[in-house]
């Protein structure tokens, strides 16, 4: 084997190693969903309940609620997943992984998931103060009115 064939195989094999590597960094970031893959535009929910752990990290933060279920008689509660934005995005919209404690009282505005689980995609949340603060949703359909004009006056 001469030393030009010695060094065609040597780069064609750095290439191949390349690109396996390459394959595996992206293979998160593919693994990424879409709104329209897991949540009903068309299918939006309004959950009033009770704080019951703030997941915050990447990609998305997650709520999680035990909300009364008002077709009970019995007043049974259900507990709710709300998936919000990137934790970068929701503190610029006033947010902080403090915001919410457990126990605390709020109401979410979002869109169910299409596999009939208890997950949301939250749109728009109304604070334990009043205060109604965009969740970052990924639906594309930019900020709620009510989050515009700086609330509802609760």
């Amino acid at each position: 084997m001469n030393a030009q064939h010695f060094l065609a195989v040597l780069i064609r094999a750095g290439l191949g190693l390349g690109m396996a590597v390459a394959a595996l960094v992206v293979q998160p970031v593919s693994a990424h969903h879409s709104f329209a893959a897991e949540f009903d535009a068309n299918k939006q929910v309004t959950l009033k309940g009770s704080v019951t752990k703030l997941d915050w990290r990447n990609p998305h933060i997650w709520v999680y609620l035990d909300v009364k279920n008002d077709k009970d008689d019995k007043g049974s509660v259900e507990a709710w997943q709300c998936e919000g934005g990137a934790p970068n995005t929701l503190t610029r919209n006033g947010w902080s992984r403090d915001s919410l404690k457990f126990g605390d009282q709020i109401i979410v505005e979002g869109y169910l998931a299409k596999d009939g689980s208890k997950t949301c995609n939250m749109r728009l949340v109304t604070m334990p103060d009043g205060r109604d603060i965009f969740a970052g949703s990924s639906a594309g359909d930019g900020l709620p009115t009510a989050a515009k004009s700086g609330g509802r006056g609760r």
